[in-house]
């Protein structure tokens, strides 16, 4: 995840968790004459980081803050799946390709977003409990629908028309799956229908007293985004799995607890401050460290205790110099916040900012190859169907960006068995379009839009609440009940 021009030393997954080296190795003394953060800068550039961080994985070498996985590829934080390609943030899944936001049990998926307990879907969003189901938005349920929105315990829909078996089948026989350039006309239908559909105020379910959007099972969620399983958290983004009194955090999973203003954590308890960290209690200011407790400005531990800037102490000294560290911290005006930006790894444009939150970034990410294109975009073939092994061997060129990427076996084995033709976009472009789908990561006060008449209203709702959707947005914006009485 390192590009060259950084200053650090990089090991490849196996000689990183070795134990042929120890992170103890770069040991020094707190210099209570200099910023504490000036010396946890001397230190990260010295200790090893990860190429790519991965745990309990087999055959998953090409995907980033993951673990348990088996047979994966270019992913970002996926865990317990099963051959999973191009796919950020899902969980116990498998045989699916890029998808996002997946939290149980999605099987042969393609371009799905906020989808779970499906099979066989493609081009679907907020989708649970679903088969066979293409270019949807909103269904619950259902089996067999195509191009449809707003749906529950439907099957056999086209276009929200309820059609038979053989009616259904029919249709969509029309259309060639395999063809690129009926796949690139059915995506914009697709699109113009989002903008006809209902959306809720805010993708909040099974939840008590929650702000945000995309929260499940949660209760007194405030602020947050893409959260699931939480309890008592607030300013977070991308936390689920049994989050608990957690604030100003992002990427957190599986049994987080007593958490602040940390990164990308696992299975994790009373830390401030940190990144990149799993398996750990009771950290402050560390990066990249696992399987410890009781450490304090440590980077690169792989089995630490009661260590400041990465020497070993007794409990009563760790403790001691601890206090003293802190309190000259506080005198500099160093402790209390995140690590300085001078400290993190990475430029902005290569970071989630540059996705999420695009307008603060200046420039494109430069990383990749770019003009080494063996075939162009019009010589791939447009079925899927008369694209030979050779493609394996090319190095195509994304219409989008021009970065050069390749199309591997497994990836090629999909696109066949789903009738799916090759994707003219390189994976990071394709991730950027999903999630220039999904609602934005902020608030806005709006009133509910519906003027129709219901049991709890008539003419113009009078409900206010707290919605991502901007109100320049054209999207139908509805409260929960007036959306309740709409959807089918």
């Amino acid at each position: 995840m390192y590009s060259p021009s950084k200053p650090f030393k990089v090991y490849c997954q196996p000689c990183w968790w070795s134990d042929k080296w120890d992170g103890a190795e770069f040991e020094r003394d707190y210099d209570p004459d200099r910023p504490f953060f000036e010396q946890l800068a001397d230190l990260q550039k010295v200790v090893p980081r990860i190429a790519m961080l991965g745990k309990n994985s087999v055959r998953s070498e090409y995907t980033n803050h993951s673990s348990d996985n088996k047979d994966c590829f270019m992913g970002s934080s996926n865990m317990s799946c099963e051959n999973m390609m191009y796919s950020d943030f899902v969980i116990s899944s498998r045989d699916s390709m890029d998808c996002m936001t997946i939290y149980s049990k999605a099987e042969r998926c393609y371009q799905c977003i906020n989808v779970d307990n499906s099979y066989q879907c493609q081009y679907c969003i907020l989708m649970d409990n679903c088969t066979n189901c293409s270019y949807c938005y909103d269904v619950r349920g259902c089996v067999n629908c195509f191009l449809s929105v707003n749906l529950r315990n439907k099957s056999n829909v086209f276009l929200n028309q309820q059609l038979s078996k053989e009616e259904y089948q029919k249709k969509v026989a029309e259309f060639h799956l395999g063809s690129y350039k009926d796949r690139k006309k059915l995506y914009e239908q697709f699109l113009e229908l989002l903008q006809g559909a209902i959306y809720k105020y805010s993708c909040i379910e099974r939840s008590v007293n929650a702000t945000g959007s995309y929260i499940f099972d949660s209760k007194n969620t405030a602020v947050a985004f893409d959260a699931d399983d939480c309890e008592n958290v607030k300013y977070v983004a991308n936390v689920e799995g049994g989050v608990k009194d957690t604030m100003d955090s992002y990427r957190n999973a599986q049994k987080i607890e007593l958490i602040y203003e940390c990164h990308a954590l696992i299975r994790a308890f009373n830390l401030k401050f940190c990144n990149v960290t799993y398996d750990v209690s009771h950290l402050e200011y560390c990066d990249n460290c696992f399987n410890s407790q009781n450490l304090f400005g440590c980077i690169g531990l792989k089995k630490g205790e009661y260590m400041i800037l990465n020497k070993k102490y007794s409990p009563e000294e760790f403790k001691k110099l601890k206090e003293k560290i802190i309190v000259d911290m506080k005198a500099r005006g160093e402790y209390g916040e995140f690590f300085p930006i001078k400290l993190s790894p990475f430029d902005l444009n290569e970071t989630h900012v540059a996705l999420f939150m695009p307008e603060k970034v200046e420039g494109k990410a430069t990383t990749g190859t770019f003009g080494k294109e063996t075939l162009q975009p019009e010589q791939i073939p447009d079925d899927i169907k008369d694209v030979t092994d050779d493609i394996l061997k090319q190095a195509l060129k994304c219409v989008t960006c021009g970065r050069n990427y390749n199309i591997v076996e497994p990836e090629l084995a999909f696109y066949r068995r789903e009738q799916i033709p090759i994707p003219r976009q390189c994976y990071p472009c394709r991730d950027a379009a999903r999630i220039a789908l999904r609602a934005p990561r902020q608030l806005f006060h709006r009133s509910c839009m519906c003027t129709l008449s219901h049991p709890q209203h008539t003419g113009q709702c009078p409900n206010e609440f707290e919605t991502p959707y901007s109100p320049d947005r054209k999207e139908k914006i509805y409260c929960e009940a007036c959306y309740q009485a709409e959807v089918v």
